[in-house]
C-alpha cells in the first residue's frame, strides 16, 4: 500500500492546518497516512535556527502570514484561532503521543490539535492536558507519568533526530517514497507523488 509520512508537531499552526487534508489526500490516492510526532523545538536547535520563526519576522510579514492561514482554515472547512499562548511548549503532550501508536494516537493528536489551535486551550499545562486526555478515555496518569520516563523522552528525540538525518527543517515535513516536502502548502506534491510522480529534481 502507498504510504505517506507526516512529521508533526502541535506548536506548529501549519501541520494544525494540514492534519486533516492529508487524510484526505491520502484516501483519494488510495495511500496510509503514518503520523510521525517529533520535537520542532529540538529540530530548530540541531539546526541552529530561531526557535520560533513566525516571531522573527516583520509585523508586515507576520500579519500577511496569520491572515494566510485563517484564509487556509476556512477553505479546508476546520476551526481555526490564534492562540493567547504562542509558542507553546508541547515537549510533554508530544511525549504523550510518542507512548501512542496507530489509530489511538491519531486521535489523540487531533483532539489536542483543535484544542490548541480551534480552542485556545493550554495543552503545555499538565492539568489541562490530564483533562483532555481523559475526554479520550485514556489512563491520563500513566501517560503523564511516562512523560518523565528516559525511555519515552529518547523516543521522542530518537524521532527529532531521524526527521533531522532525513532533512527536515520544520513542520509538517511529509516523505512519499523517500521524497522530502515541507509545509501545508505543498500537499499537491504530495498528491502528485502518490500518484507516480518522479521530479527530476530531489
Amino acid at each position: 500500500m502507498k504510504r505517506v509520512e507526516y512529521f508533526y508537531d502541535l506548536s506548529s499552526p501549519y501541520a494544525y492546518l494540514a492534519h486533516d487534508e492529508i487524510g484526505k489526500i491520502a484516501a483519494a490516492h488510495g495511500a496510509e497516512v503514518i503520523w510521525r510526532p517529533f520535537f520542532l523545538g529540538g529540530l530548530f536547535k540541531s539546526l541552529a535556527a530561531q526557535l520560533v520563526p513566525f516571531t522573527s519576522a516583520s509585523q508586515q510579514k507576520q500579519a500577511i502570514l496569520r491572515t494566510d492561514m485563517f484564509r487556509c482554515a476556512e477553505l479546508r472547512g476546520i476551526p481555526f484561532q490564534w492562540p493567547t499562548t504562542f509558542p507553546m511548549m508541547t515537549v510533554r503532550p508530544m511525549r504523550v503521543l510518542v507512548q501512542l501508536e496507530g489509530e489511538m494516537q491519531v486521535a489523540v493528536a487531533r483532539h489536542l490539535f483543535r484544542a490548541y489551535w480551534a480552542h485556545d486551550e493550554n495543552i503545555g499545562d499538565p492539568l489541562v492536558l490530564h483533562q483532555l486526555l481523559e475526554t479520550q478515555g485514556l489512563d491520563a496518569e500513566v501517560l503523564l507519568a511516562g512523560c518523565d520516563q528516559p525511555e519515552v523522552k529518547q523516543k521522542l528525540v530518537d524521532a527529532t533526530n531521524e526527521a533531522l538525518a532525513r532533512g527536515a527543517c520544520g513542520a509538517p515535513t511529509f516523505f512519499v517514497n523517500n521524497h522530502l516536502v515541507w509545509g501545508q502548502d505543498r500537499l499537491d506534491h504530495v498528491a502528485r507523488l502518490l500518484d507516480g510522480w518522479q521530479p527530476k529534481h530531489g
